[in-house]
């Protein structure tokens, strides 16, 4: 058996907020489109551990939790030419892009804000907190997500 990873995932509110996760129960993390992030995704395991993160907002933080429900699969909008995210270059023979499937933990009740973070020394090693850091998938420590944890049920 694989051991829980841990995870930060970004999603404008607008466009999908740990409301409409909850809403929805579940839901495909689709439209991702940086290698990087994406091969992210290929290595999570159902169990793994989300900090759910409101981006491009005021004030951006953590919103809440979920946990990857189902191991990655070919991400259907690359193949939708009615979708932002088509890629003409992603075929369902050779997929270039992958999302996994995320379920809805909990919401937390106040936003775990940015600046909050940036107050917590024990934190400043997140990769979130990184000058330049854009990705919307990116690996946490245990010892980061429990920490938050803690502290958003304060």
């Amino acid at each position: 058996m694989k051991s829980i990873q841990y995870w930060l995932m970004k999603s404008e509110p607008l466009t999908y907020s740990i409301e409409h996760l909850k809403k929805d129960k579940k839901a495909l993390w689709d439209g991702v489109r940086n290698y990087q992030a994406r091969n992210f995704m290929k290595n999570m395991n159902p169990g793994d551990k989300i900090l759910f993160y409101h981006s491009n907002t005021k004030p951006p933080g953590i919103a809440g939790l979920a946990c990857v429900s189902q191991s990655a699969v070919p991400d259907p909008t690359a193949f939708d030419k009615n979708s932002p995210y088509f890629d003409p270059k992603s075929t369902k023979e050779k997929p270039r892009w992958f999302c996994v499937e995320v379920q809805f933990e909990k919401a937390f009740s106040n936003l775990f804000s940015l600046e909050d973070l940036r107050k917590e020394k024990s934190l400043k090693n997140m990769l979130v907190l990184k000058k330049g850091q854009r990705l919307s998938v990116q690996p946490v420590t245990k010892k980061e997500y429990d920490y938050i944890i803690k502290r958003a049920e304060d």
